[in-house]
């Protein structure tokens, strides 16, 4: 018999508590049960990136893994990326003004995935960026310009962390 695990994670920071199915993938548990749709399914054997988010700030498949493993853990999803609801993070706005998304599909894991990227090198070359998003797949940019996006968001990034620190 199995029964539903108690789990307590912070999501966009928020603390969440909830009760899933051991066999839930973190994927179904952000887009069923907390209606966090940005994170999308594709494949769902780890191998296309869309359904990336950053977990204790490491992009990660959420497909990969079942909620009860992201006990305790720190979860970001495209819904957070935002400082402020209606408006967009420098990253997101970069991608906008670069035309780095088309039909939109890999946009949220591309997005999270600069942001780990990012975070962890605040001024990554063009091999360094193609290396980040290579788990990615996209159809419809060729990538280039999802490159040149976080580049300009790293240029912008490291402008701002220069001024206030936040670095958002």
């Amino acid at each position: 018999m199995t029964g539903k695990q108690d789990i307590v994670l912070n999501v966009n920071g928020a603390q969440v508590k909830a009760q899933v199915e051991p066999r839930t993938s973190l994927l179904d548990f952000l887009r069923e049960d907390l209606g966090l749709t940005g994170t999308h399914a594709g494949c769902e054997h780890g191998a296309c990136g869309a359904c990336t988010v950053l977990l204790d700030g490491e992009a990660i498949r959420s497909c990969l893994m079942l909620a009860v493993q992201a006990q305790g853990a720190e979860l970001a999803t495209i819904e957070g990326e935002a400082e402020t609801a209606g408006e967009l993070s420098v990253i997101q706005d970069a991608f906008c003004e670069c035309h780095g998304l088309q039909c939109g599909y890999c946009t949220p894991a591309m997005i999270l995935t600069a942001r780990a990227l990012l975070n962890r090198n605040p001024t990554p070359d063009r091999a360094e960026i193609r290396d980040a998003i290579s788990a990615n797949l996209c159809r419809c940019t060729g990538y280039l310009q999802i490159i040149e996006a976080i580049e300009l968001a790293a240029g912008k990034l490291t402008q701002s962390r220069g001024k206030d620190g936040s670095g958002r």
